[in-house]
C-alpha cells in the first residue's frame, strides 16, 4: 500500500482537516517535476556520416543523459544554501535558490509546506493544552475519590483528620489521611483490619523493604500529581451522579434533590464507575493525540524525501531537524501523561493487575473470522432455497385460487409478515454498515458502542439470514401441515408454529449468556427501554435514532398486537377471530401505532428543556403532526366516508411536507443554495453527486405511499389488502434504510467540523467555588 492511502486510512476521522494535506503537497511536487521535465535541455545528437557505428552514438546519448540528470547549480550539495527555517512565531522556510529557473514552483511548495506545518503545530498545541487541563481536573477528582474511599471504608478516620503521625515514632494508633497510601484502597468492601494492614504493612519482615520501595516509586505511583487527599476536601464536595432509573428521575423532579455526600457505599460505587469510564475515555484521547503526532511527522518526512528525490537537493535533513526541535517533535507531555494514566488506572481500579488494566485501556480490535462468512452464506443459500420451495408449493397446489386464501391472508399472513419486516430492516442496516465503513463514517463512535463490540455488516447479515431461515422454514412447515390430509387434524400444533417462533426470538434476544452478540443485544434492549420510558432518561443519539427506526415499523408493532388478538381473543384452531371488530381493539390499533412517534415527541421536548434548542421544539411539532395524520388515516380506514378521507388527506399532506423538508434539509444537511456543491452541502462523502439527488427524489416518492390508502389502491383485485399493507410497510423500511446512511453521514461531518473525536463524560464530584481547595 502506498503511503498516501495508508496515511489516509490511519487518520482520526474527525480530525482529518487538521492533518497535513499530503496529497496537495504531492501535487505541488508533481508540478515541479513536470516543469523540470519540460525545461530539461534535450540531448545533442551529432551528425554522423552514413554507415557510422551505432555503438558510438549510443554511448554518447547515454553519457548525455547521465550528465543532464546531475547537472545543477554549484553549491546545491550544501543544504544550508537550500533552506533556512525561521522559528520566531510561526515557522517559515527561506528558499535561497528561488531566483533559479523553476524556483518559483519550489517556493510555492515551501510556502504550502510551512502553512501545513503551522496548521498541524497549532492544532496539536491546542489539543495538548486541553488534555493537560483535563488531567488537572481528573487529579482533583481522584483526590476526592480517595478521600471518599477512606471515609466509607473507615468512618472513624474522620475523627483524626487533624492528627498527623509523627514519623519519628512507631505509634500506629492514630492514622492520618496523609499517611494512607491510596493505591491500596481499591475495594470498599474490605474488612477494616485487613485494609489497615495492607495500608501500613503486609508483615513485619518486609516493612523496611516496603518503605524503601514506596520512597523510590513515590513519583511513579502518584504520576498525575494527586496526593493522598485530606478528608477536609469532602466538606466542600457535592456528588454528581446522574439518575439511573425512572423512579429516581421522578423523585428528583417531585422533591428537592440534595447532592450532598452521604458517604454511602452506593455513592462510592457510582463515583468509581464514573471515574473508571472517565479514565478510559481520557486514555483514548491521549492515544489519538500520539497517533496524530506520529503520522504527521512521518508525512512531513516522506514529503521532504520526495522533494529531495525530484530536485536532487538535500533539504530534508534541515527540515527534519526543525520538526524535531519544534513542539510537535520535542514535547513529551502526552507520552508522560499516557504512562501516568496507565499506572494510576492499574493501581486504583484493577488492584494492580497490569494485564487486566491494559486490556481495559487498550481493547483489542475485533478479529474477522471465516466462520461468520461461512454461516452467512449457508443461511442465505438456505433462505433462497426455502423461498423457491414456498413458491413452487403455492404454484403446484394452486393456492392463489384456493377457497381458503382469504382466511389465510387475514389470519396467518400477518403472523409471518412480522419476521419479514424484521429481516428487511436488518438487511438495510447491514447495507448501511457496509457503506458507512466504505465512506469512513465513524458509526461506532456516533452510536457510542464499546470499542470492539460493534457488529460489522457480515455479522448483521448472519443474524438476518438466520432469522430468515427460521421464519421461512416455519412458514413452509405450516403450509405443508395445513395442506397435507394426514396432518390436517393437528390444527393446534399447526397454528402454534408462529407463536413458538416469536418465543424463540424473544428467548435469544433476552438470553443472559454470552452468546449471539450479547453486548449488542443488551445495548438494543437498553435503548429500547429508554425509548419506552422517555422522557425519564437523558436523551442520547442511540435513543432517538432507535425511536426513529421504530416509527418505520408501525406495521410490525401492529402485528404484535394481532398476535395477542389471534391467540388471546380468537379461536386460532379454526382461524376465526372477531377481535378486530371490537372497539377496544380498534382503539388499541391506533394507540400502539403512535407509541414510537409519541416517544420521539417526548424526547424532543426533553431536549428542548435541557439544551434550550428551539429546533427541538419544531421537531416535536413535526412528530405531533405525524401522530395526528396517522390517527386520521386509521380512522378513515376503519370508518370510511368523505369527511374522514378529507381529514386524512389534508393532515397527511401537511405532515408529508414537514417531514420531507426536515429529512432533506435538517437531517441530511442538503439543499444548501450557496454550498460548494450546488444545492447539496460543502462536504460530501459519496463522490458521485447524482446519488444525493436520486436519494432526495426517492425520499419524496416514498413519503407519499400513504396516498394508496386515500386513493384505495388496496382494492386492486389481484392483490389482497393485507399484501398491499405489507408492501407499503416494506417501502417505508427501505426509505428508512436510505435515510439512515445520509443521516449518519451528516452527523459524522458535523463531528469533523467540530473536531469532536471523543466523548465528554460527566465527572462524579462538583466543588463549591465559595470555598478554597
Amino acid at each position: 500500500m502506498k503511503f498516501g492511502k495508508e496515511y489516509a486510512s490511519q487518520m482520526v476521522h474527525e480530525w482529518q482537516e487538521a492533518y497535513m494535506d499530503y496529497n496537495s503537497l504531492k501535487n505541488e511536487l508533481k508540478k515541479i517535476l513536470k516543469f523540470k521535465k519540460k525545461n530539461a535541455p534535450l540531448p545533442q545528437v551529432a551528425v554522423t556520416p552514413k554507415g557510422s557505428l551505432r555503438k558510438r552514438l549510443t554511448m554518447y546519448r547515454a553519457f548525455s543523459g547521465l550528465h543532464n540528470s546531475f547537472t545543477g547549480s554549484p553549491g546545491k550539495n550544501n543544504e544550508d544554501e537550500v533552506t533556512v527555517v525561521n522559528s520566531e512565531g510561526d515557522f517559515e522556510t527561506t528558499f535561497f535558490v528561488s531566483c533559479e529557473e523553476g524556483g518559483e514552483c519550489e517556493l510555492v511548495f515551501f510556502r504550502r509546506l510551512d502553512d501545513e506545518f503551522n496548521k498541524v503545530l497549532t492544532f496539536y498545541h491546542e489539543k495538548v493544552g486541553e488534555v493537560m487541563a483535563e488531567a488537572n481536573k481528573l487529579s482533583i477528582q481522584m483526590e476526592t475519590l480517595i478521600a471518599l474511599r477512606i471515609k466509607v471504608d473507615k468512618p472513624s478516620i474522620g475523627m483524626h483528620t487533624t492528627q498527623v503521625m509523627d514519623p519519628s515514632t512507631n505509634d500506629n494508633s492514630t492514622l492520618s489521611p496523609a499517611s494512607v497510601d491510596p493505591i491500596h484502597l481499591t475495594s470498599p468492601n474490605r474488612p477494616e483490619m485487613e485494609a489497615i494492614q495492607e495500608v501500613e504493612m503486609k508483615n513485619e519482615e518486609i516493612l523496611e523493604e516496603e518503605a524503601t520501595r514506596r520512597e523510590r516509586d513515590k513519583t511513579k505511583m502518584n504520576p498525575m500529581g494527586f496526593r493522598p487527599a485530606p478528608l477536609e476536601i469532602l466538606d466542600y464536595v457535592k456528588i454528581n451522579v446522574e439518575p439511573e432509573t425512572p423512579l429516581s428521575t421522578l423523585r428528583n423532579c417531585c422533591m428537592t434533590s440534595t447532592s450532598e455526600l452521604s458517604f454511602s457505599k452506593e455513592e462510592l460505587r457510582k463515583a468509581e464507575e464514573q471515574m473508571r469510564k472517565a479514565f478510559v475515555e481520557f486514555y483514548q484521547k491521549l492515544r489519538l493525540l500520539k497517533s496524530y503526532c506520529f503520522l504527521n511527522m512521518l508525512a512531513f518526512s516522506k514529503i521532504m524525501k520526495k522533494y529531495d528525490k525530484i530536485t536532487s537537493r538535500k533539504a530534508s535533513k534541515s527540515y527534519s531537524d526543525m520538526i524535531g526541535k519544534s513542539y510537535l517533535g520535542s514535547s513529551d507531555e502526552v507520552s508522560k501523561l499516557t504512562e501516568s494514566v496507565e499506572v494510576t488506572f492499574i493501581n486504583h481500579f484493577v488492584n494492580g493487575n497490569r494485564r487486566k488494566g491494559m486490556k481495559v485501556l487498550r481493547p483489542q480490535a475485533k478479529r474477522e473470522t471465516h466462520r461468520v462468512t461461512f454461516f452467512m452464506g449457508l443461511f442465505s443459500g438456505c433462505s433462497i432455497a426455502l423461498v423457491a420451495a414456498i413458491a413452487v408449493s403455492i404454484h403446484l397446489r394452486n393456492l392463489l385460487e384456493h377457497k381458503g386464501r382469504g382466511q389465510y391472508m387475514e389470519n396467518v399472513f400477518p403472523l409471518y409478515s412480522l419476521f419479514g419486516f424484521i429481516v428487511l430492516h436488518m438487511l438495510m442496516y447491514a447495507g448501511n454498515i457496509y457503506y458507512w465503513r466504505r465512506f469512513r463514517v465513524n458509526y461506532p463512535f456516533i452510536f457510542g458502542f464499546k470499542q470492539g463490540t460493534e457488529l460489522n455488516y457480515r455479522q448483521v447479515l448472519l443474524l438476518a439470514s438466520g432469522v430468515s431461515v427460521l421464519a421461512l422454514a416455519a412458514g413452509l412447515f405450516h403450509l405443508d401441515m395445513d395442506m397435507d390430509p394426514k396432518t390436517r387434524s393437528f390444527e393446534t400444533v399447526t397454528e402454534l408454529i408462529p407463536l413458538v417462533l416469536v418465543f424463540i426470538l424473544l428467548l435469544i434476544t433476552f438470553c443472559p449468556l454470552n452468546i449471539i452478540y450479547r453486548s449488542s443485544r443488551f445495548f438494543l434492549i437498553r435503548c429500547s427501554w429508554q425509548c419506552l420510558c422517555a422522557p425519564l432518561y437523558k436523551v442520547t443519539l442511540p435513543d432517538f435514532f432507535l425511536a426513529d427506526q421504530l416509527t418505520s415499523q408501525v406495521q410490525a408493532i401492529r402485528s404484535l398486537q394481532f398476535y395477542v388478538c389471534y391467540y388471546g381473543w380468537g379461536n386460532f384452531r379454526t382461524r376465526s377471530n372477531k377481535c378486530q371488530e371490537s372497539n377496544v381493539y380498534q382503539i388499541l390499533y391506533i394507540v400502539v401505532a403512535i407509541i414510537p412517534f409519541w416517544s420521539r415527541f417526548i424526547q424532543c421536548l426533553r431536549r428542548l428543556f435541557e439544551e434550550k434548542d428551539s429546533m427541538q421544539g419544531f421537531n416535536s411539532l413535526k412528530y405531533l403532526s405525524t401522530i395526528v395524520a396517522l390517527v386520521m388515516r386509521t380512522l378513515y380506514d376503519q370508518k370510511r366516508g368523505t369527511f374522514w378521507r378529507v381529514m386524512a388527506a389534508s393532515t397527511s399532506g401537511i405532515t408529508t411536507v414537514a417531514n420531507t423538508y426536515w429529512d432533506i434539509v435538517i437531517d441530511w444537511g442538503l439543499l444548501q443554495r450557496n454550498s460548494r456543491n450546488h444545492w447539496l452541502r460543502d462536504k460530501l462523502l459519496v463522490p458521485r453527486k447524482i446519488v444525493y439527488f436520486v436519494a432526495i427524489v426517492l425520499n419524496i416518492i416514498l413519503r407519499l405511499v400513504w396516498m394508496q390508502l386515500v386513493l384505495d389502491f388496496q382494492e386492486l383485485p389481484f392483490l389482497h389488502k393485507k399484501a398491499m399493507v405489507a408492501i407499503v410497510a416494506c417501502l417505508e423500511i427501505l426509505r428508512r434504510g436510505m435515510w439512515n446512511f445520509f443521516r449518519l453521514e451528516n452527523e459524522h461531518l458535523n463531528n469533523v467540523g467540530k473536531y469532536r473525536a471523543s466523548k465528554s463524560l460527566p465527572l462524579p464530584f462538583n466543588y463549591d467555588e465559595d470555598k478554597s481547595l
